[in-house]
């Protein structure tokens, strides 16, 4: 509070120094907050959620089907919404068999007309926690390539090449997919779940997709270095996501009292 005006009278001339500048600042460790698990999904519950998007919208307009890759790119990459907003074909190197890569280089937040220079709704930034221009490599499983590839092939790209898009070739927005994946939840979960946190946004398919890492055994190091913490937690993801994701993996129908087998991871090492 008082070093900024103090440092303003020396750049009027009123002082020599800012007489604080050489007092040392201690900042005291804030505590990292760790993922409720009650929002994390476990494997064989996301694909379900991923089949049910297809229903949404129905066959000709298709507003799940065609964000149906989105959301898989939110569980499968651990990308944040609008990194995955951002997502362009050329950032993604898809074969056809095994796994694939993308390339995360901008993010395209909602930040509202009058708040972004070009006048768009959503901004065009960089990467959180990274330099500006610098990339993000992310390796990305079998089930995501096919299933951004199925998109591509029936869905094309928006003008600037961009994988998601709205019928009007723009940034689709937040409350656009938020009310699919609504519409989507419904389909899928049970009905007491339907009203718990249960995945309840978007978001928290990320936070899945990084506690299935860490539950199949993937380093630490390299889960932090995919998802792109915050630098408090990139030193060990465990302290954010501690124990999350490890519920019953049984189907729906298994627990409501059918049979089932555990699903098998779909992040499993290479």
């Amino acid at each position: 509070m008082v070093f900024n005006p103090l440092q303003y009278a020396v750049e009027l001339g009123a002082l020599t120094v800012n007489p604080l500048s050489q007092v040392r600042r201690t900042r005291g460790k804030r505590a990292v907050q760790e993922v409720n698990r009650r929002v994390v999904v476990n494997p064989r519950q996301v694909r379900e959620l991923l089949t049910a998007l297809t229903y949404v919208g129905g066959y000709d307009r298709a507003s799940g089907r065609s964000l149906r890759a989105f959301f898989g790119c939110l569980y499968y990459a651990a990308v944040r919404p609008g990194e995955a907003l951002g997502l362009r074909r050329t950032d993604c190197f898809l074969p056809e068999k095994g796994w694939g890569r993308i390339d995360l280089a901008e993010t395209r937040p909602t930040a509202g007309k009058a708040w972004t220079d070009s006048g768009e709704a959503h901004d065009r930034r960089g990467l959180k926690q990274r330099q500006s221009g610098e990339i993000r490599t992310v390796p990305i499983p079998a089930p995501l390539v096919r299933m951004i590839l199925d998109h591509i092939k029936e869905f094309g790209t928006a003008s600037d090449r961009r994988l998601f898009f709205s019928e009007r070739g723009n940034v689709v927005a937040a409350s656009s997919y938020s009310r699919v994946w609504k519409q989507a939840r419904e389909l899928a979960l049970l009905p007491h779940q339907v009203g718990s946190v249960m995945a309840a946004r978007p978001y928290d398919l990320r936070h899945a997709g990084v506690s299935q890492w860490l539950n199949s055994g993937a380093p630490a190091p390299e889960v932090a270095a995919r998802r792109a913490f915050g630098r408090r937690a990139a030193e060990d993801p465990r302290q954010v996501h501690r124990r999350a994701g490890s519920r019953d993996e049984r189907p729906n129908h298994a627990r409501a009292g059918g049979g089932g087998r555990r699903d098998v991871s779909p992040m499993e090492t290479r």
